[in-house]
């Protein structure tokens, strides 16, 4: 199973960008997918997160700002991000929890990463 991201670039203080995160690979089932980000100096944090019933989680600093959405038709999470801020700059990692099998156990799979630069 592997995890590719795309939507990730360049973008103006005020504007958008749209993230994407498909799985591939033999899947049985997925739990809760999310975001995070990796700021330059900090931790990576948390910003947003969906459970499979579609309850979602938002880090203050995204709140109002950005939404997650999923697709389970197509193992697909979503980041839309708006009104950008220079703060928001840093790289960006989708985790899902998936089940390769019936019976079987559920585990996280991350994306290799895409880098978000918001700059005038």
């Amino acid at each position: 199973v592997m995890l590719a991201e795309s939507g990730g670039g360049e973008a103006q203080p005020g504007g958008s960008l749209r993230l994407s995160c498909a799985a591939t690979g033999t899947i049985f089932g997925r739990g809760a997918m999310a975001w995070d980000r990796q700021v330059p100096g900090k931790p990576r944090e948390l910003i947003a997160r969906i459970t499979s019933v579609g309850s979602t989680y938002y880090a203050d600093s995204v709140k109002g700002r950005f939404v997650i959405s999923r697709d389970n038709a197509k193992n697909t999470v979503y980041l839309q991000m708006n009104s950008l801020k220079p703060e928001d700059t840093g790289v960006y990692y989708c985790n899902i929890v998936l089940k390769l099998q019936q019976g079987g156990p559920e585990d996280d799979y991350w994306g290799q990463g895409t880098q978000v630069t918001v700059s005038s």
